[in-house]
């Protein structure tokens, strides 16, 4: 891993877990770096497992950078990225600087942990420092139905600050292909960091006009 990182970046920490979803995780990365913004990477074990099953794409340390590119369809950037087991690393101390941090797609082995302060990988560590610093805590949280257990560790990690943000497309955007449905629910995470995007088209209180503009674009 090449860790570079300088004073004057304040990344935004993205933890991938092993949940399926993989693909929202390559669109906010994307969306992230399109926008001028810094990125922590962290993947998990089982993150990758689930990246090669659905995209087919491996997540190698030693050339992580291609393998990044690969993932997201663009050069990597401003980013940093951390092995999960590294408690050494930057996003696990509270004075190490982040604008905040996403966890996405986000299992809920990693809200239990986060919600219990576990810190058993540097995942929840970022995680539990992130709400610990009063900073913006993001979980896209992709499984259904949810066990009681869960929605009550969801509303704990809502009362302690964090955004719960299931990963729930909607339709009347117009979307016409699934990378548009992905691309929904990797917006509605930017807009709870307040990220500025583009990547779907907003209710502006006129019916139809999301597929107005989908036609318009020739999707």
């Amino acid at each position: 891993m090449d860790h570079q990182p300088t004073t004057s970046r304040t990344p935004w920490v993205v933890g991938i877990t092993g949940a399926s979803g993989t693909p929202y995780a390559a669109a906010v990365i994307r969306a992230l770096l399109d926008g001028g913004e810094a990125v922590d990477l962290v993947v998990s074990r089982a993150a990758r497992l689930t990246l090669l099953d659905e995209t087919g794409q491996t997540f190698r340390e030693a050339q992580w950078r291609t393998d990044v590119k690969a993932f997201i369809g663009r050069d990597a950037g401003d980013m940093v990225v951390w092995k999960e087991n590294d408690f050494a690393a930057g996003p696990s101390s509270g004075s190490y600087p982040t604008g905040g941090m996403l966890v996405v797609p986000a299992t809920t082995a990693s809200v239990a942990g986060i919600a219990a302060g576990l810190s058993k990988d540097l995942i929840q560590r970022a995680a539990d420092v992130t709400l610990k610093e009063r900073r913006p805590l993001v979980l896209v949280l992709r499984e259904t139905p949810l066990r009681r257990v869960t929605l009550r560790q969801m509303a704990d990690l809502a009362d302690e600050g964090a955004t719960v943000l299931p990963a729930s497309p909607a339709f009347y955007a117009g979307a016409r292909d699934v990378q548009q449905l992905v691309d929904f629910v990797a917006g509605k995470a930017l807009d709870a960091i307040g990220v500025p995007h583009t990547l779907y088209t907003r209710w502006t209180g006129e019916l139809g006009a999301g597929r107005a503009r989908t036609e318009a674009l020739g999707a």
